[in-house]
């Protein structure tokens, strides 16, 4: 199953977002903040000289601070730099 970027897979990765991190996921945030707008622009999401930044990125909720939990929640995995090893 693959999820689409709507509020209905937004809701499922804040209810997940309490479960653990899959142990195959490597690699590190690249501050892309694509995944802060999915579906929509996060309220915390900030644009400074032309990048992007969480101005609550110290007590960021759950859902991101581990997005993306598991593969199939990995919506941008084209620019995420997590990734997941086989």
């Amino acid at each position: 199953m693959f999820l689409k970027n709507n509020y209905i897979t937004k809701i499922y990765r804040t209810i997940t977002a309490f479960l653990p991190i899959d142990k195959k996921r490597q690699g590190h945030c690249r501050n892309c903040g694509k995944c802060c707008s999915l579906p929509r622009n996060c309220l915390f999401l900030k644009n400074k000289d032309g990048k992007k930044y969480c101005s609550i990125y110290k007590i960021r909720p759950l859902v991101c601070r581990k997005y993306p939990r598991v593969e199939k929640e990995s919506l941008n995995k084209e620019d995420c730099g997590f990734y997941f090893n086989k």
